[in-house]
């Protein structure tokens, strides 16, 4: 594998898409035509290198914080840890499980749309989600900066529930997979771009892992994971391509926000039914 010309001692796959020299993280330059080198950017114009973005992942830290402490309320009041049952529910995650007839219905509980995505079905589910937020939430959060991570979470996590409720609005569903496959999708969206192989990096044989986990295992919901994926991807892509040009974030932002939107309007439209749970249990 080439080495960085500035740290000889660094392998990368990386090179500058102007001069053509491999350059390790430290000397990348995120431009709207892909990688430049120091010289390269410099010539053409100042813009934020890798090692300027902050390194250290908070956002993805309050996360998890934020989903655990949320856990914790669920078990409080309620929600078994080996999960829900037909007979507990939990009072938090009855009032804040995504299920379409509460939405499409008067009171239209439009919330859940979003506290949904901080729910948990047992002790196994949270530590699996969480697990997967660790190890990604610190590849995309630096690699983006700190607004764009969070407007790229909360959009992928109301994909997410658009994709749950087109699939399957009549069934309760809780969870933080929808978001999190949002992080996956723009950060493989965002390597590609940047010249950095999804198969090398590893992200393309965890899609593949997460997609056969999601279609061999019962009570997953696939809609849920495929509609954070695809809205985590177009932010990705916004950023990357449109957020990286002059004078041009605020735009990607919008496009983001407008995502989450669309995923709001499309979840509403999608969300109906009769208000009774599977096996006759009202939530």
């Amino acid at each position: 594998m080439a080495t960085c010309y500035r740290h000889p001692s660094r392998e990368t796959g990386v090179s500058c898409s102007s001069c053509g020299r491999p350059i390790c993280p430290d000397c990348m330059t995120p431009t709207s035509v892909g990688m430049r080198c120091p010289e390269c950017a410099r010539d053409r114009t100042k813009v934020k290198t890798v090692r300027s973005r902050p390194t250290t992942p908070i956002v993805t830290q309050i996360l998890i914080a934020i989903n655990v402490a949320v856990f914790v309320g669920e078990t409080a009041t309620g929600t078994p840890l080996g999960g829900v049952n037909s007979t507990s529910f939990g009072t938090l995650y009855t009032k804040g499980a995504l299920f379409g007839p509460y939405i499409a219905n008067a009171p239209h509980q439009y919330y859940r749309l979003l506290t949904a995505g901080f729910l948990h079905d047992g002790i196994l589910h949270i530590a699996f989600n969480m697990l997967f937020l660790f190890f990604m939430g610190p590849l995309l959060e630096p690699a983006i900066g700190r607004l764009n991570y969070v407007v790229v979470y909360f959009a992928s996590l109301l994909a997410g529930s658009f994709g749950a409720l087109l699939f399957s609005p009549q069934i309760p569903t809780v969870g933080a997979s929808g978001a999190l496959f949002g992080v996956l999708g723009a950060l493989m969206v965002v390597s590609h771009f940047r010249g950095i192989s999804i198969w090398q990096s590893g992200l393309g044989f965890t899609l593949l892992i997460n997609i056969v986990f999601s279609l061999s295992v019962s009570g997953i919901s696939i809609g849920g994971h495929i509609g954070g994926f695809v809205g985590g991807a177009i932010c990705g892509w916004l950023i990357v391509q449109v957020g990286e040009r002059r004078r041009m974030q605020a735009a990607a932002i919008a496009g983001c926000v407008l995502v989450a939107v669309i995923s709001v309007i499309a979840a509403i439209a999608v969300a109906g039914g009769t208000g009774i749970a599977p096996n006759g249990i009202t939530i």
